[in-house]
């Protein structure tokens, strides 16, 4: 190889150090360039993604470590079992901006035991559990609050009350506020399960179907309100 003066050059073709193009785009902590664009301004949102995966040791590692690894945001995650017992169901809940959101769609669809991945429409069905152990030195307005929440006491002393509820994120937030005023001493919830309305498949996977026709033949309303209760 000669460069225009005939004299011989080493190295492979290409520009000069100077003329390359510069990365742009700053790294996090573990060394990783983040896109410029996942990075622009984009209002984060919250929203609902459903993860159909294999049932085998180690999923769940391999998606926490997805998350830790790419520094997403991830408020909530919970796992369970589906009609089929050889496969179980992620739900995340994650406050992202869109960029980002596609992003955690995208690698977790690269996970060799994700089946399929769906982020949920604003009107799937959202419920999650709450246990709010409270002081009882009040227990008629304890157990007015309760009722006002459809809450059920699920263990009590002459000491505190344990309250279960059951709802929207909204629903348990307003009812733990509420709870305040006799002084909570312990809370436990589950994080957000989700379903899609109607007939549609939550996680339909690639290949087959996770008995589609049993759950469409279930009592449906597709023109339930949206979860504000």
């Amino acid at each position: 190889m000669t460069d225009g003066n005939g004299d011989r050059r080493r190295g492979l073709d290409g520009p000069a150090p100077e003329e390359r193009p510069t990365p742009t785009g700053r790294r996090n902590e573990q060394g990783i360039r983040i896109d410029p664009a996942v990075e622009a301004t984009h209002e984060p949102r919250r929203t609902v993604i459903s993860t159909l995966v294999e049932h085998e040791p180690g999923v769940l590692s391999d998606v926490s470590g997805l998350f830790s690894r790419r520094q997403f945001n991830i408020e909530s995650l919970t796992v369970g079992p589906t009609t089929d017992e050889d496969r179980a169901r992620i739900t995340l809940v994650v406050e992202e901006p869109d960029p980002g959101i596609d992003q955690i769609k995208k690698q977790l669809r690269k996970l060799v035991p994700v089946i399929s991945v769906r982020e949920l429409e604003s009107d799937a069905m959202r419920r999650e559990l709450a246990l709010v152990k409270i002081d009882a030195d009040e227990p008629a307005q304890v157990s007015a609050v309760a009722d006002m929440y459809d809450g059920k006491t699920v263990d009590s002393c002459p000491e505190t009350a344990t309250i279960e509820i059951t709802g929207s994120r909204q629903k348990i937030d307003a009812a733990i506020e509420t709870f305040e005023q006799f002084g909570i001493r312990e809370i436990d919830r589950t994080g957000t399960t989700a379903l899609a309305r109607g007939i549609q498949s939550t996680a339909a996977p690639a290949s087959t179907t996770e008995s589609t026709a049993t759950e469409a033949s279930q009592p449906q309303n597709q023109y339930a309100p949206a979860d504000d209760d």
